[in-house]
């Protein structure tokens, strides 16, 4: 995975947190209280996941040359 895919990624699922959370607080919670929790524990949930996709490689692509070929490029 390229770094701009990763990056991509982690700030689509950080601004999908983001909106959940202004939604359920700001016009869900008016409809049902349960739903606006339940949107909250999703939107938890998606930082960790988000710092793992923004991460995955990462170490990989920074790794200095080792003068030996790279077998997964």
């Amino acid at each position: 995975m390229a770094r701009l895919d990763r990056k991509k990624a982690y700030f689509w699922l950080m601004g999908t947190c983001i909106v959940l959370i202004l939604l359920a607080w700001n016009v869900v919670r008016l409809w049902s209280v349960t739903a606006a929790v339940v949107m909250s524990v999703v939107a938890a949930v998606i930082p960790p996941v988000a710092v793992v996709v923004g991460n995955y490689g990462a170490l990989r692509d920074s790794e200095p040359p080792t003068g030996q070929p790279d077998p997964d490029r």
